[in-house]
């Protein structure tokens, strides 16, 4: 997660870090839903290709924290008191996300319709991304929302059972699953790229 806000600096670098791992744990566990739902169609790959994409972005992510922590220049008042800013209204999005998905678990779960919660997720998760773009300053975020929210729409019509050839999938789960895990994971590889081009030019 970047921001003009601040000059490139230790902690920009670690922001970016966290958001490629953020990027990575999430997609992992939306991908985890896609292989539930799609009752091992196509095994092992679906599980192969997860794993090897969540190792390479949490090699990229570990990456930055090294290159993050060779960086001793010293923070001004200034910087930190921005970078407390910036983390404590992260802190405050995230929250919100978090009690969103919570009520909407227990809604879904009260109206006896829960097979619906993972696109419902998906919304509040791509909703979740607009005030992140606003915040880090970082465009490309209001693109992962977009892309976030449509697929939670979209899902809602898919049907909940379908088989191809002998393997009877979840439709839905399949699609929220691995649709979600793949914007997710190519956020995560924007801010890697992105932060590496800045690191060369600083």
């Amino acid at each position: 997660m970047m921001s003009e806000i601040v000059k490139l600096s230790k902690s920009t670098v670690l922001g970016a870090a966290n958001g490629v791992m953020f990027m990575t744990f999430f997609g992992a566990l939306w991908s985890s839903i896609g292989i539930v739902g799609s009752h091992r169609l196509g095994a092992p790959w679906p599980l192969v290709l997860s794993v090897l994409i969540t190792l390479i972005l949490l090699s990229g992510a570990i990456s930055l924290f090294v290159k993050a922590r060779s960086r001793n220049q010293s923070v001004t008042p200034k910087e930190k008191e921005e970078t407390k800013r910036l983390n404590q209204k992260f802190g405050l999005i995230f929250g919100l996300e978090g009690v969103a998905i919570f009520l909407a678990s227990v809604i879904c779960n009260t109206l006896d319709h829960f097979e619906v919660f993972f696109p419902v997720m998906a919304m509040i998760v791509g909703i979740h991304f607009f005030p992140l773009a606003t915040l880090f300053r970082e465009k490309f975020y209001y693109g992962t929302g977009i892309v976030m929210c449509m697929l939670g729409i979209i899902s809602l019509f898919l049907p909940l059972n379908a088989t191809i050839g002998d393997v009877s999938l979840i439709p839905m789960s399949t699609f929220i699953g691995f649709g979600s895990a793949v914007t997710l994971w190519v956020t995560g590889l924007r801010i890697w790229v992105t932060m590496l081009k800045q690191l060369k030019q600083y």
